[in-house]
């Protein structure tokens, strides 16, 4: 059976907490609204394009698997 979507799970509050930012930083930052990292971070996005995942992680000085997690279904 193929992987589901929302088998991939975005780290972000974690990080943000970490390095002590907030979702309206990361947004400026990185040049993604609020809303669209807001929905990545409560687990509703359909996907991520490389760009801003490239981005996030050099902002968040950290790698793709710091941010992203395949957490398989119980």
């Amino acid at each position: 059976m193929p992987a589901e979507a929302n088998d991939i799970h975005v780290d972000l509050g974690p990080l943000l907490a970490e390095r002590g930012m907030t979702l309206t930083d990361l947004a400026a930052q990185v040049g993604v609204t609020q809303v669209n990292l807001s929905i990545l971070k409560n687990g509703r996005a359909k996907a991520i394009r490389f760009s801003t995942l490239t981005s996030l992680c050099k902002v968040l000085q950290c790698q793709p698997g710091d941010l992203l997690t395949y957490r398989p279904p119980d």
